[in-house]
């Protein structure tokens, strides 16, 4: 094929737009570029390296003053080809999406370092090409997580063979709170652990909400059976970092001593209190403490629009199923719409020990300091009036 005819081509597939050849010099640069990519693009077989990089030098120079149907029938013709200068596949890998698709596709040159910048300094099209790639690992999974792009995230989820760091899942996991798009994928990554599930839980929607309980829940049987000879030791100790952790462990959830400061004699008896007279500040930290819960654990439960929470509350402490519907109607729901069916059903299939779990996590997670992106401290309630007077009465001695 001529030369002419090769430019034709590539100003046919590019609507016209070719590179400029009015210049009497127009006919040696297309040669010239021409000739240096058959020379970038001959096998490690034939010919040296030293002399590929000094054409693919020569050539990006050229690049760099041409058009984009140029530089498009370049990637076209590099674009398998792994042993090409990295500069010059780096240039082309950041260029107009269209060329850069074509590099970033298939070519095997690349390394993390590579992909990493690429990701760094291209648009949304170039770091979505780059997640598509087989050969994803963690470092550029945490790369593009970084870039907060959620669009470049959904395709990095969506590609089963990418691997990802535990860093990159705590960055989409905190970003899924604005991308509903986030959730259902991230559920279903075989990286996702306890931790980032449970805190994506209070934005995600009803299904993945069911689909978490059920996969991330945990009997803690192990333990159990592994710390259990250290409550006794804990019972006449007063470090508080052992009492914490071991609140998640525990089987017992109810706060028996909680009922000695609370005005009324049960859990049970609290929430018929306040089915009556409403769910006061007063009541939800009464109702916490019988619970073995923090105000703050409880205010997010009974503050969330879903309600799963609820229910998961209602069965880890033990509470039959008409208290869930006094509960329910303590906060002004509606107990006979679809919402409250719903709730039922997760109160019918979680179990008490996985119940138990789940609300020991969240009450234990709320205040520590291992990812406070994840999941939000204390300070996220204090924005409203309501969790301000909450600390207060919780503080009360």
């Amino acid at each position: 094929m001529s030369d002419s005819s090769t430019f034709g081509e590539a100003r046919v597939a590019n609507g016209g737009e070719g590179l400029a050849l009015a210049q009497p010099d127009g006919f040696a640069r297309r040669s010239l570029l021409r000739r240096l990519m058959d020379v970038v693009a001959l096998p490690s077989s034939r010919g040296n390296i030293q002399d590929r990089a000094i054409a693919g030098d020569l050539l990006l120079e050229i690049l760099l003053e041409s058009d984009v149907a140029a530089r498009e029938l370049c990637a076209r013709r590099l674009q398998e080809m792994s042993q090409a200068p990295k500069r010059l596949l780096r240039f082309l890998a950041l260029d107009v999406p269209h060329v850069a698709q074509l590099i970033l596709a298939d070519n095997r040159a690349f390394d993390d370092a590579d992909l990493s910048h690429i990701v760094a300094h291209g648009s949304t099209p170039h770091r979505v090409a780059v997640a598509n790639r087989r050969d994803i690992g963690p470092a550029v999974a945490s790369a593009i997580a970084e870039t907060g792009d959620t669009v470049a995230m959904k395709a990095l989820l969506d590609n089963s063979q990418s691997r990802l760091s535990d860093r990159a899942v705590e960055l989409m996991v905190s970003a899924s709170r604005n991308a509903p798009a986030l959730p259902p994928l991230l559920i279903n990554r075989e990286e996702v652990r306890p931790a980032h599930a449970l805190a994506m839980f209070w934005w995600a929607a009803a299904a993945e909400r069911r689909q978490i309980l059920l996969r991330f829940s945990a009997e803690r049987t192990l333990l159990i059976d592994m710390c259990g000879d250290i409550f006794r030791y804990a019972a006449e100790g007063t470090d508080p970092v052992v009492r914490k952790a071991l609140q998640v462990i525990e089987r017992r959830q109810r706060d028996r001593s909680a009922i000695d400061r609370s005005p009324h004699e049960s859990l049970e008896a609290a929430l018929e209190a306040a089915s009556v007279g409403g769910l006061s500040p007063e009541a939800v930290v009464d109702i916490a403490a019988l619970s073995g819960i923090k105000a703050t654990t409880a205010e997010r439960i009974f503050q969330d629009v879903g309600g799963e929470g609820l229910a998961v509350l209602c069965k880890a402490t033990g509470l039959k199923r008409p208290y869930l519907r006094l509960l329910w109607r303590a906060l002004h729901r509606d107990d006979h719409g679809a919402d409250f069916t719903r709730v039922s059903e997760v109160y019918e299939t979680i179990a008490v020990a996985k119940a138990q779990t789940v609300l020991r996590y969240w009450n234990w997670s709320l205040s520590s300091a291992f990812s406070p992106e994840l999941v939000g401290g204390e300070e996220d309630d204090e924005a409203t009036g309501f969790g301000r007077e909450l600390r207060s009465l919780a503080r009360r001695p």
